[in-house]
């Protein structure tokens, strides 16, 4: 995500696109792994940083079709500032990105039924590219697939969140990292009892629970 300290803040805020990342996490012995791939040095967004799979909501995402639905949790959590069809397209475009990205899927048509939902970020008002992202968790155990994907994110590979830590990355993303620890810290029961979930905006964290 683009420094706001360089954003142009003389004309109006560019609105943020509704997107969705993916986190797949591999548990190892050493500790879990989590799918990333280097954004080239030509993109608009985020050039060079290390990334997770993830997009844009596309118009047929909200109507695709999927073989199991959302948990009513994970729904619930996704609800705090969307309505049920851009809750269900924001997971849609999730397993759709990382499809398209890496090669590895969650079948056809995806499942769902194993997203869990970890935060959501905005970028600053000023930054020429804006995206409301929602950041999902599935673990690899759920998709299947070769490494491959379009090209457009390069070197992917399973990094260790330590080590991920000490790439080139953005802000949002390192901050992600670090919600994640927190979320792996927490009981299977403490995660889908959360009444409210981590929102990223202006660069500050607060627990949201309606639409900015």
């Amino acid at each position: 995500m683009p420094d706001p300290a360089t954003a142009d803040t003389r004309r109006p805020p560019v609105p943020p696109r509704h997107a969705a990342s993916l986190i797949v996490l591999r548990h190892r012995p050493a500790g879990p792994e989590t799918l990333m791939g280097m954004r080239g040095a030509g993109h608009r967004f985020m050039p060079n940083c290390l990334v997770f799979p993830g997009g844009a909501v596309d118009p047929a995402d909200s109507t695709a079709p999927a073989a199991a639905e959302l948990r009513p949790e994970v729904m619930r959590h996704l609800r705090l500032a969307a309505d049920p069809p851009l809750a269900r397209a924001l997971a849609i475009a999730a397993a759709r990105e990382l499809e398209e990205e890496t090669g590895l899927t969650l079948g056809t048509p995806p499942r769902l039924d194993g997203f869990d939902y970890l935060c959501r970020a905005v970028t600053p008002p000023g930054n020429p590219v804006r995206f409301d992202a929602r950041f999902l968790v599935v673990d690899s155990a759920l998709v299947s697939g070769r490494l491959a994907g379009s090209g457009e994110l390069e070197a992917l590979r399973w990094v260790g969140l330590a080590e991920a830590l000490t790439a080139p990355m953005a802000f949002v993303t390192q901050n992600v990292i670090h919600r994640l620890q927190d979320w792996l810290a927490m009981t299977p029961q403490a995660r889908g009892a959360r009444e409210r979930t981590p929102l990223l905006f202006d660069r500050r964290w607060t627990m949201e629970g309606g639409g900015l």
